[in-house]
């Protein structure tokens, strides 16, 4: 049996999901907390993550970015009331797998889950157009030059930044010093030509870079 496990904000739907699929897969947990939801699944190693894509604290690409980090095998897909093309995108560029919206019938949205366990890629037939169409012809969508000026690491602490992280905080959950994060923030600030930390969270909030 497929294990999977859930996060959505929206604690009615979670629950109502987990019922849903709690005869057809081992759903061995849930969360409503990004932060809470990346530590579990990197401890349970579910096959499938179910996770909306619109959160408190960096949504469904940060959950996905930061879990494939460290667990490349988590099969992730995207599940949201939104079918606009830059959310998409961005969930896909993240890692995820495929992404379908809420108003799926319980009986496909099993069937997602099975695809997209089996390594397939699953979207919403009214999505699939463009993503298909636009990775077809290696559109380079939502491209973002200044962003692509940033190396991995400073991508990755600009996002502990937008998400409100102190400096201290940053160099704990990145296993690096406190100057480190110092000298990537400096960087950064200097690349895209900002002032201070909090321009800079502006500007990846602006971007959804959280």
């Amino acid at each position: 049996m497929t294990t999977v496990y859930l996060v959505d904000d929206h604690r009615i739907f979670l629950t109502g999901v987990e019922a849903e699929l709690r005869d057809r897969f081992e759903v061995v947990g849930s969360s409503y907390d990004v932060d809470a939801a990346v530590d579990e699944i990197r401890s349970l190693k579910p096959e499938v993550v179910l996770v909306d894509v619109h959160m408190p604290g960096g949504g469904g690409v940060s959950v996905v970015g930061n879990v494939l980090e460290t667990s490349p095998d988590t099969r992730f897909l995207a599940l949201s009331v939104s079918d606009a093309p830059e959310d998409v995108i961005a969930m896909i560029r993240a890692g995820a797998r495929g992404y379908v919206t809420k108003s799926i019938s319980p009986a496909e949205l099993s069937d997602s889950i099975d695809r997209v366990a089996a390594g397939d890629a699953v979207f919403s037939p009214s999505l699939a157009g463009f993503v298909l169409d636009a990775f077809a012809r290696s559109v380079p969508v939502a491209e973002d030059p200044e962003l692509d000026s940033l190396t991995p690491r400073e991508q990755e602490v600009l996002r502990q930044i937008a998400r409100g992280y102190a400096y201290k905080q940053i160099a704990r959950r990145l296993n690096i010093s406190v100057k480190t994060v110092e000298t990537h923030v400096s960087s950064v600030l200097r690349k895209l030509q900002l002032s201070n930390r909090h321009e800079l969270a502006r500007w990846a909030s602006d971007r959804r870079i959280v």
